[in-house]
């Protein structure tokens, strides 16, 4: 299958991590010099749910979960050297899954070695040491290995510690070096984070220590990736900004770029930026925070860019019923109105003019990409726009656009001959105008009544003191 692509001897790879192996964390290993990059352990269950789809605006392809969360996320640049690594207690799930991802990752792996609840409880990670059933294992360490073998795999990833032992404890280099020299395919070593491996020359020494083809790293590259570098290490903050660019690039939740880089920023957590970033709601505040602005600005116009040619070009723009809505593909240009004036504006005039109930709107969000879609009820008709917008405001006016084309009822827009509406917002505007300019001359004239009486109250004082004064004298 898709292993034969793949060599696991001689390699340096970025260990599975819940939560941290996303996209942007592995895109940065690779750039640093990782061989190949695990993703984080999804569940077969979760997995077989999923369906394949390819997204055109961030170039990527991605496993969309009922609920339509992102449960997977790869690119072209990944696919090659990417493992996705599978939690499963289910030989059939588990082929069901390898089906449905082995022509986007070049191998894929089974987790037997976590020692978590999460994955324990259901039968996965470290619980399969104990069903040889499931596993084709035997009891001791070394055998299993060799039973593994024989199943066919590509390479055995040992993870040097007991299941019930944690990352503070010391690795166990010798049962690494045992098995390695027990069977003929590559074996993995991982577990050396903690107290061997923190610089690109450890790796090599770990290497060595455990007798092992190839090296797993986890928290030394969480901390800092740039640990695959052969010419050293980089300063923490950039390393940093270069994972945002990544998580912005690729539109990763925000939510997980905050715990990776949180995770990055260890015992500095409680500094100045670090505060920063745990404040932080959205991918635009971490952005401000590492001074990517900017970056995140024109990213976000070029990836809006990209969305609104695909929807357009996708998209028919005269009405279509879907499930009862009235569909039409429109979305809202401010610059298009005239100050103080939008179509919600103009459609809510418009049902009191008729003497009909307000237009009344209901807003979802899509997960994978935050965008909004709204549908507006008119006389117990439903509108909406079939592109998603970049906010609930102006998903709501593209809802009530969808409306008023419908209907016929003219926009208001810039050029168009001045409606009722229009002329109402004119008039009001001048008469907010002269009240305006009005009280701006009341308060002048209070202002000169009362500079006047104060130099009046300075006058009776100084004569006051004065006459004072003079008695005093006497």
């Amino acid at each position: 299958m898709a292993a034969v692509r793949l060599t696991f001897r001689n390699i340096n790879a970025l260990a599975p991590m819940v939560r941290v192996g996303t996209l942007p964390m592995r895109l940065l290993a690779l750039d640093y010099g990782a061989d190949v990059v695990y993703c984080e352990e999804l569940i077969d269950i979760k997995m077989a749910q999923c369906r394949r789809v390819v997204n055109d605006v961030l170039d990527t392809v991605d496993f969309v979960a009922p609920d339509d969360r992102v449960m997977f996320r790869t690119c072209r640049k990944e696919k090659e050297r990417v493992v996705f690594q599978m939690g499963t207690a289910d030989p059939d799930r588990a082929l069901a899954v390898g089906r449905l991802v082995e022509m986007d990752v070049a191998a894929i792996d089974v987790n037997m070695g976590c020692p978590k609840e999460y994955s324990t409880k259901g039968g996965m990670g470290a619980a399969l040491l104990s069903d040889p059933d499931k596993i084709e294992a035997l009891e001791e360490t070394v055998a299993l290995a060799q039973r593994i073998e024989k199943v066919g795999v590509a390479a055995i990833a040992v993870h040097g510690r007991f299941k019930d032992e944690r990352p503070r404890h010391p690795v166990h280099c010798d049962y690494i070096q045992a098995v390695a020299r027990a069977v003929s395919v590559p074996v993995i070593a991982n577990g050396g984070s903690l107290d061997l491996v923190k610089t690109y020359e450890d790796i090599e020494e770990f290497r060595c220590a455990t007798g092992a083809a190839s090296v797993m790293l986890a928290r030394a590259a969480m901390w800092n990736a740039s640990v695959f570098r052969s010419q050293g290490l980089l300063p923490l903050e950039r390393v940093m900004q270069e994972y945002l660019k990544y998580a912005i690039r690729y539109d990763n939740h925000a939510f997980n770029t905050k715990y990776c880089l949180c995770q990055m920023l260890r015992d500095k957590v409680e500094s100045p930026l670090g505060k920063q970033v745990q404040a932080a709601q959205t991918n635009a505040e971490i952005s401000e925070a590492l001074g990517l602005q900017e970056f995140y600005r024109q990213t976000e116009e070029q990836l809006q860019t990209r969305r609104d040619a695909l929807q357009s070009s996708s998209l028919p723009s005269s009405p279509v019923v879907d499930g009862g809505v009235i569909t039409m593909a429109v979305k809202f240009e401010r610059r298009e109105y005239p100050p103080q004036i939008t179509p919600k504006m103009v459609l809510l005039e418009w049902s009191r003019k008729q003497r009909m109930e307000q237009p009344l709107y209901e807003t979802v969000q899509r997960p994978q990409d935050r965008a909004f879609q709204s549908t507006v009820t008119m006389d117990e008709k439903k509108y909406r726009s079939s592109l998603w917008e970049k906010s609930k405001k102006f998903a709501e006016q593209a809802a009530a656009i969808v409306c008023l084309r419908f209907l016929g009822v003219p926009e208001c827009r810039v050029g168009d001959k001045d409606s009722d509406l229009v002329c109402k917002r004119k008039r009001e505007s001048r008469t907010n105008g002269r009240a305006e300019e009005e009280r701006r001359k009341k308060l002048h004239v209070a202002d000169d009544v009362l500079q006047e009486l104060e130099t009046s109250e300075q006058r009776v004082v100084m004569k006051t003191g004065s006459e004072t004064s003079e008695r005093s004298a006497d």
